[in-house]
């Protein structure tokens, strides 16, 4: 073996959270070095890729990678009668062709100075070095830090001996064009837990792609999550006239709902993304609080390689996590709700006049990303 490749920091993971941090710190003077197992950016796409209104607004994302605009959401009940039907005056999601989005995001990390290793796996830490294996074989890298933004089940996470995810939803969806009609873009999401226990089936059709998936506990679905999912997509809502193709993308994996882990940043390193538990206890959704955290995470690691790791105690997971109560407490409702006439029940209260608030507030808010506590480390992140 070679001698071990010395770096600023090592990014594990080419999500857009290892993404973003990585090119802040390459901006910022330091060197970076991406590692990521996919042999290519386009693949494997796990997230649905719907960003909400705060991100598009904070974010300079390329427009070229985004669908248009959706106003609506539609939420059905289990037996999809009288359904709910809430419409902004404001443009609230848009989703994201990923696999563009990645590209763009490498695009701007190469151009900062970070390198990228594609088809490279972290197998783990030995003696202060990182062990990756690539293309050609196996190599040893001595990082200052490391950031972990491989995923929910983050192997980084393990080997710093920080937090790791244990409330965990997993999730499978189907993506395919649509013909262009005069049907408005819509998000329709199907609130029944022996189809999605724990959390809902959805369908998002903006006019140019459909997105049909479900989710839930894993030990929930009674015949697994590929047939609660081909359930679903054969009479899906708000598809209407659109025919299910043969050749469809697959997408799927593990969805931390936890809240943010309490323990995310040591001496040696921290973790972003759905390592961090950064994803909403409630929505699951994770693209907005990925992309902020990365900016905490790359303010904090700036400091820390210019001043030492004692910088890095900033990087307060447990103090971010206080802001997460009330959608965690939800998080626990929604969880307990397991039989469709519960949900029903349940569902009824969405149609009266508080409840309609209260699903706007969800659905529409202003919202992020908590901010660092006063005197944090960092600018501003929410």
């Amino acid at each position: 073996m070679t001698r071990p490749r010395e770096v600023d920091v090592l990014v594990v993971g080419a999500g857009l959270a290892g993404l973003h941090a990585a090119t802040l710190l390459a901006r910022r003077g330091h060197d970076v070095l991406l590692a990521e197992r996919r042999p290519t950016l386009t693949g494997a796409v796990r997230t649905t890729g719907i960003f909400v209104r705060k991100t598009l607004d904070d974010f300079p994302l390329p427009a070229d990678c985004l669908g248009p605009p959706i106003r609506r959401v539609v939420l059905y009940p289990p037996d999809r009668r009288r359904p709910v039907t809430l419409d902004s005056d404001r443009d609230e999601f848009r989703v994201g062709d990923m696999g563009g989005l990645y590209l763009a995001a490498a695009g701007e990390a190469t151009d900062a100075g970070v390198r990228i290793a594609l088809a490279t796996r972290y197998t783990g830490r030995r003696d202060g070095l990182c062990l990756l294996t690539g293309p050609g074989g196996p190599t040893e890298v001595r990082a200052r830090f490391v950031v972990g933004a491989d995923g929910a089940r983050s192997a980084v996470a393990r080997d710093l001996g920080l937090d790791r995810n244990r409330h965990l939803l997993v999730g499978a969806e189907e993506v395919f064009p649509v013909p262009a009609g005069d049907r408005p873009p819509t998000f329709s999401c199907v609130i029944d837990p022996s189809l999605a226990p724990g959390y809902l089936a959805w369908v998002v059709d903006d006019g140019r792609h459909a997105h049909v998936g479900v989710a839930g506990y894993p030990d929930r679905f009674p015949a697994g999550l590929r047939a609660a999912l081909d359930r679903f997509a054969a009479t899906a809502p708000g598809l209407a006239g659109v025919k299910r193709p043969a050749d469809v993308e697959r997408r799927g994996g593990p969805i931390p709902v936890g809240g943010l882990l309490r323990r995310i940043g040591g001496a040696d390193g921290l973790l972003v993304g759905d390592a961090a538990g950064a994803v909403s206890p409630l929505t699951a959704g994770g693209l907005d609080p990925c992309l902020r955290l990365s900016e905490h995470a790359a303010d904090v690691l700036d400091r820390a390689l210019r001043t030492g790791p004692a910088a890095l105690t900033a990087y307060d997971g447990a103090a971010l996590r206080a802001r997460f109560r009330g959608r965690l407490l939800l998080r626990h409702g929604l969880a307990q709700v397991r039989t469709p006439a519960a949900a029903a029940a349940g569902f009824a209260l969405l149609r009266t006049p508080p409840g309609r608030a209260v699903a706007r507030r969800v659905l529409f808010g202003d919202r992020s990303f908590p901010e660092p506590a006063p005197g944090a480390v960092g600018a501003r992140i929410g």
